[in-house]
């Protein structure tokens, strides 16, 4: 078992803006240039809002996949699925996101597995009871049954954020259905209640615990408005504003499409914000906020039943106002998980938090040679 050691840092979705990471706004802030590829014209800009994306859904059809979906137990599970070349590989995309986020590893995954990447609930296109239970538990065993029943053999199984979090509960309590995992940065130890009021992601959670609380439609448009101050200091004066017609054009021109907008240029920020658009239900964050979602889910006691082969992927981190975390977990979350992990590997990675969109290189031979090493 390998021992993790040093510090890092890391950068939350609304930190990646301050750093310049998400760009938001006309002339300069339109530019693309500093993420290494040409600036679009402005006036290509919104008309299209589709252009840096566009290449990644080619690839994803022609590596083979197709999106295909799958009701079990009253869900509706949508997801992408992989031609057959080799053994199953479960993709578990981070909270707010959608199976888009993969898009970078996809077309290599599919040479050597047969991939199912899929939207869980709350996510994507899927579907859920009304009323549905936003737990770990429920999620998780109804995730279980969908192995069960569309996979059909024990599978590959790697998950990023709360997906990491429903990989260890897989593996936990239906080792039967997995091989080996790799754990993308789950926030592990830090998302249990009360301690994750100490980290930068309740914060983030208190939008959609607004709107449980009060009932929106347009989930998207109501987490720019809410966060207008953040862009107002951050950003620059009224770039909230800049975004939400951003968002209302490219409605219009791609209609029932989940947005994708050219101007914003970092990919984590600018897929966040895809998956937040009439795809995302509120009550999954609202679930970490309340702190229910990880009742009777025990992390300590999760890892210590894993017996499968497991890699935790660590990424960056750091501090803020003192005691807030920015990132999924610290070093000590860290080196807990690890003491828990019977048959664990530990791996730290200069990386944003959605490792596979920041590191896609990084993260493929990581995860190949790894699971290569557990067949």
């Amino acid at each position: 078992m390998n021992s993790p050691t040093g510090r890092a840092r890391a950068l939350s979705r609304r930190r990646v803006l301050l750093a310049g990471g998400a760009i938001i706004g006309a002339g300069a802030a339109f530019s693309g240039a500093g993420y290494g590829r040409a600036a679009p014209p402005v006036n290509k800009v919104l008309p299209t809002g589709f252009a840096v994306d566009a290449p990644w859904h080619a690839a994803a059809a022609r590596a083979g996949f197709q999106a295909k979906s799958a009701t079990v137990n009253g869900v509706q599970f949508s997801f992408r699925e992989g031609p057959a070349n080799g053994p199953a590989l479960i993709l578990l995309h981070a909270q707010q996101m959608d199976w888009f986020s993969y898009s970078r590893v996809l077309p290599t995954l599919a040479k050597s597995f047969h991939v199912f990447d899929i939207d869980y609930q709350g996510h994507g296109t899927t579907r859920v009871p009304n009323g549905y239970p936003m737990t770990a538990h429920r999620i998780g065993a109804d995730l279980a049954a969908f192995l069960e029943s569309v996979v059909g053999e024990p599978a590959y199984l790697t998950g990023n954020s709360s997906g990491g979090l429903l990989t260890v509960w897989l593996a936990a309590n239906r080792a039967d259905l997995v091989k080996a995992t790799v754990l993308e940065d789950p926030p592990l130890f830090s998302s249990e209640y009360p301690r994750i009021k100490k980290t930068i992601a309740y914060r983030d959670f208190a939008s959609s615990d607004k709107a449980v609380r009060h009932p929106v439609d347009d989930f998207l448009l109501f987490w720019i408005n809410d966060s207008r101050e953040f862009f107002d200091q951050n950003v620059f004066p009224g770039s909230s504003v800049v975004l939400t017609e951003a968002v209302k054009a490219q409605r219009l021109i791609r209609p029932g499409q989940p947005v994708e907008l050219d101007i914003v240029g970092n990919d984590m920020i600018r897929l966040f914000l895809r998956g937040m658009d009439h795809q995302y239900d509120p009550r999954f964050g609202s679930a970490f906020y309340r702190g229910t979602w990880n009742r009777g889910f025990d992390h300590a006691e999760a890892l210590s039943k894993i017996s499968v082969p497991s890699l935790l992927l660590h990424a960056n981190f750091s501090w803020t106002d003192g005691d807030i975390l920015y990132g999924a977990m610290d070093q000590n979350d860290a080196d807990q998980a690890m003491s828990l992990l019977r048959n664990g590997t530990y791996r730290r990675i200069d990386a944003e938090h959605v490792t596979h969109l920041d590191k896609p290189d990084e993260f493929l031979s990581i995860t190949q040679q790894f699971f290569a090493a557990h067949p």
